[in-house]
């Protein structure tokens, strides 16, 4: 797993380049950040069941035939499948924060996700949905935790969205 300042190093590294302005921008900027970014993860840390729970309530009632017979959060075994997911969608998440790189989303959620998606016929509208919810839920936390601007909780549940989003299925 790479964070920003390696991710950053190994692609001037890669072209044979110093480090220029706009990378050194990159870096101040990662580094200015990064109280903000570890108290983003402590607060999903410590608030990831409840994050979870009211993500996955605001998901069924945004679109309750998911929990209706023939849905796929249809039956307790497929309603756990489904909160477990958005677990571990934020887990990672988390990760993706703190390292300020979403590297590690490919790496370790992504790419095994589109085939088991695809395979089990996993609807992607709605996953997408409760990423997002998520993602909503962690943003105003944060800024009601003090942070001014919580713009860069984007990046990790976006990324996985826009990532997903790419799925047919």
């Amino acid at each position: 797993m790479r964070d920003a300042v390696t991710s950053l190093i190994k692609n001037y590294d890669v072209t044979g380049r110093y480090l220029d302005r706009n990378a050194m921008d990159s870096l101040k900027a990662y580094y200015e950040s990064g109280t903000a970014r570890i108290a983003a993860a402590a607060i999903i840390n410590a608030n990831s069941p409840d994050i979870v729970r009211k993500a996955g309530i605001q998901l069924f009632e945004e679109i309750p035939e998911l929990i209706r017979p023939g849905g796929n959060a249809y039956t307790t075994r497929r309603y756990s499948a489904c909160l477990r997911d958005m677990d571990y969608y934020l887990r990672y998440a988390s990760y993706a924060l703190v390292a300020g790189d979403p590297d590690v989303l490919d790496e370790r959620v992504l790419q095994g996700l589109r085939e088991t998606y695809n395979s089990l016929g996993v609807p992607i509208g709605p996953t997408v949905r409760g990423i997002q919810i998520m993602k909503e839920m962690i943003k105003e936390m944060v800024t009601e935790a003090g942070i001014n601007d919580p713009s860069f909780v984007d990046e990790p549940f976006d990324h996985m969205t826009r990532e997903l989003s790419e799925i047919s299925v």
